[in-house]
């Protein structure tokens, strides 16, 4: 891991892959819950953590230096949400496909996983989940849809993910779920938050 400042008040992590920054997001996280870090934001993304609004970044990257994370901590302690999932999507026969199997294989695979979400991106609420062994990783489609249905359960690259509201998208789509997972009013208004653990089960 390397500790890099951007702009006046940031830092920025450099990690060894998804375990690392998961490790570091939760590290960080208890840190300011416990009072040892000063900072407004703390932002994992696929291999950096951004800790933002820090009042002395050098003083900070020193002390964040002499800290280890435990990743054995960061996968029990994290919240499970069960998402009530249908496996009827348009692209199970291209990743059945892809992966050398048959459709139920795929949905099986899915239903058995214990994913987790890495981070957050691309629109309000849309989780990155990882649990998938990078040799089962699937291609984008080479033209995106113009709008795909929220609630739509999807794979591209070694990520999974849940759309939260419609929109236009280029990831396959493998089912769909019921459940609300993005509402301002909420708090957190994102159901599935860096760190959660997630599982894709029968409705």
């Amino acid at each position: 891991m390397r500790i890099r400042p951007v702009g006046a008040h940031a830092l920025l992590l450099d990690c060894d892959g998804p375990e690392q920054v998961e490790a570091w997001r939760a590290e960080l996280w208890r840190r300011r819950a416990a009072g040892d870090l000063s900072a407004v934001e703390i932002v994992p993304a696929a291999a950096t953590v951004l800790v933002d609004g820090v009042p002395d970044p050098a003083a900070a990257a020193a002390r964040i230096a002499g800290w280890t994370p435990d990743g054995a901590v960061a996968t029990t302690d994290a919240a499970e949400v069960r998402v009530p999932t249908v496996y009827d999507g348009a692209d199970l026969p291209a990743v059945a496909e892809h992966w050398g199997v048959d459709v139920p294989a795929v949905v099986e695979r899915l239903r058995r996983t214990e994913f987790r979400v890495a981070f957050c991106g691309f629109a309000p609420g849309f989780a990155y989940l990882t649990g998938l062994p990078a040799e089962l990783a699937v291609p984008r489609l080479a033209t995106p849809r113009t709008r795909v249905p929220a609630g739509s359960v999807a794979l591209a690259g070694p990520y999974a993910g849940i759309y939260p509201t419609a929109s236009p998208g280029g990831w396959l789509l493998v089912g769909r779920t019921d459940l609300v997972l993005f509402d301002v009013h909420a708090d957190p208004p994102a159901r599935l938050t860096p760190g959660t653990r997630v599982r894709l089960v029968d409705p």
